[in-house]
């Protein structure tokens, strides 16, 4: 999956929701388990969430993207997407960050990206459109390919 692919920021803005409305805190709240919740794993955007039996591949997650070549054979790659401009990923804030300070710097991190695809999706826009003006430059129609 592309950066460019409108499912992707449709699934980005679910887990900026999912993340807003309490989702990671419901979990804790009702002791779905005796950890902590981990973020995108415990997520509904996850390929295996809830799930029992058979596992996808992570390769097929479209958080892969984000994540350096150089940690995509990692166990679990979404835990080295970088949040932030100093590197930080899940890996490392588990490490040494609270639950708060987590969230927080996946919510950041959600709304940058979201903001950042908006843009390019919207730069693809404006190039896909073609402007019709008469002789004297007065316009005429736009058509979009």
């Amino acid at each position: 999956m592309r950066k460019d692919d409108p499912y992707l920021l449709r699934v980005l803005e679910f887990e900026l929701l999912f993340l807003q409305k309490g989702g990671y805190g419901r979990l804790r709240s009702r002791g779905v388990s005796r950890r902590a919740p981990l973020i995108f794993e415990d997520s509904p955007i996850c390929l295996n969430y809830d799930a029992r039996e058979a596992h996808a591949p992570c390769s097929e997650c479209l958080l892969m993207q984000f994540v350096p070549a150089e940690r995509q054979s990692e166990e679990i790659p979404c835990r080295h997407v970088p949040l932030n401009a100093a590197g930080q990923t899940l890996d490392t804030l588990y490490a040494y960050g609270t639950q708060l300070e987590i969230e927080q710097a996946l919510e950041t991190w959600l709304k940058i990206t979201i903001h950042t695809l908006e843009q390019e999706r919207l730069k693809a826009d404006r190039a896909s459109i073609q402007t019709y003006v008469d002789d004297d430059g007065a316009f005429l129609f736009q058509q979009w390919f």
